[in-house]
């Protein structure tokens, strides 16, 4: 309920989270050509290595935005990996909450790297 809450407290992005275009790991999930053991494997290795590519600076509020974005990222694809194999009712809404709180969360992480782009994005968004 705190996520629910704190992300309906943020401003709207300019476009919705779940409208952005997915990386190149997301779009792999989008099919069942791959067995799911394969698909946690890719998200795996996409989420590592883009944590280890992170910009880094040495300030940690920066460095823990940089690398929790790809962290998120790996578990909003291992979550969708879930949402097209698994059966579990409980595992998948687990893994819709997922997808959408960390999705909200990862808007916030960007916003704080590139705090002239939410501005913009506060800007653009359509007042309600």
């Amino acid at each position: 309920m705190l996520a629910l809450t704190w992300a309906a407290a943020l401003p709207a992005p300019a476009q919705p989270v779940h409208e952005l275009p997915p990386p190149a790991a997301a779009r792999a999930l989008a099919s069942h050509g791959q067995p799911f053991g394969e698909l946690m494997k890719q998200a795996m290795a996409t989420m590592d290595r883009d944590m280890a590519a992170a910009p880094m600076n040495g300030d940690a509020d920066h460095d823990f935005a940089a690398m929790m974005i790809p962290h998120h990222q790996g578990a909003i694809d291992m979550a969708r990996a879930v949402l097209l194999y698994g059966k579990n009712p409980v595992l998948r809404r687990l893994a819709q909450e997922i997808i959408v709180t960390q999705g909200s969360e990862i808007v916030v992480l960007r916003a704080e790297l590139d705090p002239s782009a939410a501005r913009a994005a506060r800007t653009a968004a359509p007042q309600r």
